[in-house]
């Protein structure tokens, strides 16, 4: 495509799903910049797993040798109860074996890297806050406002989170985000490795705990309890200990090993119903701002990288970008949309109070055999990206 030809589009938001999807559109030929209220990509959050689907998408992208570069394959993962005993194992080999990759743990930090690395110059609007978006039309380009300065584009990708304000102004019939009933906590923690590799979420009532190393001496650590909605503690850090504390090694000592500065509280939230489209004239919604769903599959960032290469993909060559959007919407609804039931659900599961539904569950995935686990992640795990067309494999 000629450089008069090529299109623009205007990405809300700097997360992972914003650039990934910066990314592919600009691998298929189209004028790119993202608009980020930040000042900076701050290296802010903590760490992420990445399933075979999510590698697969972020290869498509380029970016498949950086990503084995800086992340973890695990070994293995399993889930335990406080006092220690494993009620499920699943070796590392089997993953592939069923996936054809392994699971990676990365840095959250490393992987926005990782993939800002990969616009080009300019690219990044830091330090701009979208305040009005205009969705355009078959014959008239899209728009938004950036503080007091308008800028047109041929698509919009708003990318902008679970509060997305995209998503308010164009979908206003859509319920906010809905809080689901618990809290999160995540840190990455400078630690000794653990020894095997694995990860691990331990189950308790309504609570559970996560260990994933990201690096050789480097582990991320997340936890969950029921709470109410926007109840910060003064000292978190004393919460997670008074609650996780007296669970299994190694645990306390991991607990130990968090700086207060480090460690993050989120309420958890999520888009439901989920959105029958996920496009309204020349914008689309992408990542969290689109489908924000619980955090019990490992696959939120996994998601939005899904989305960023599947729209590319929808939006390459010269088709009309209506076209090109409708394809996009096809694509991805029901997938999102199957997944974030299949989540909902094992939320209900690990984070209901009752001591018999903990016992049942607990006793159904102990008898289980372990391949039966594994099997649960199938419609995640084993997608595979569009074929890319000769435009975005150069």
């Amino acid at each position: 495509m000629d450089v008069e030809e090529r299109r623009s589009a205007a990405v809300v938001g700097g997360g992972v799903g914003g650039l990934a999807a910066a990314v592919a559109l600009h691998r298929a030929g189209w004028d790119v910049a993202v608009h980020e209220r930040a000042p900076a990509l701050e290296p802010i959050g903590a760490g992420l797993i990445l399933w075979p689907n999510a590698v697969r998408a972020l290869e498509v992208l380029g970016l498949g040798d950086g990503l084995k570069a800086q992340a973890v394959a695990l070994s293995g993962s399993g889930v335990r109860r406080p006092d220690g005993r494993w009620l499920s194992r699943t070796d590392g080999d089997r993953v592939v074996s069923r996936y054809g990759g392994p699971q990676l743990a990365i840095v959250r930090a490393g992987l926005t890297e990782l993939l800002a690395s990969a616009l080009p110059p300019g690219c990044l609007r830091l330090g701009t806050t979208v305040t009005d978006v205009d969705e355009g039309g078959p014959d008239r380009r899209a728009s938004i406002r950036c503080d007091d300065r308008l800028v047109p584009a041929d698509l919009v990708v708003a990318a902008d989170g679970v509060n997305s304000r995209v998503r308010r102004a164009l979908w206003p019939m859509q319920a906010p985000a809905e809080y689901c009933g618990y809290v999160a906590w995540r840190a990455v923690v400078r630690a000794p490795a653990t020894g095997s590799g694995a990860a691990s979420e331990t189950w308790g009532r309504a609570e559970r705990f996560g260990v994933v190393p990201v690096g050789p001496d480097q582990i991320y650590v997340y936890a969950t309890a029921n709470a109410p909605a926007r109840t910060p503690r003064a000292d978190e850090l004393s919460e997670l200990r008074t609650r996780f504390g007296r669970w299994h090694d190694p645990i306390p000592a991991l607990l130990d090993a968090i700086e207060p500065g480090d460690l993050l509280r989120h309420d958890i939230l999520a888009v439901r119903p989920s959105l029958r489209g996920l496009h309204r004239g020349r914008v689309a919604l992408l990542g969290d701002a689109a489908h924000a769903m619980e955090p019990n599959l490992g696959q939120g960032a996994g998601l939005a990288i899904e989305d960023a290469v599947v729209l590319a993909h929808a939006m390459a060559g010269s088709a009309p970008v209506a076209a090109g959007l409708a394809r996009y919407d096809r694509a991805r609804t029901g997938r999102v949309a199957r997944l974030a039931r299949q989540s909902r659900l094992l939320g209900r599961l690990t984070q209901s109070p009752s001591a018999t539904v903990a016992a049942v569950r607990d006793a159904t995935v102990r008898l289980a055999p372990d391949r039966f686990a594994l099997r649960g992640f199938d419609a995640a795990a084993t997608w595979r990206p569009p074929v890319p067309t000769t435009q975005e494999q150069s």
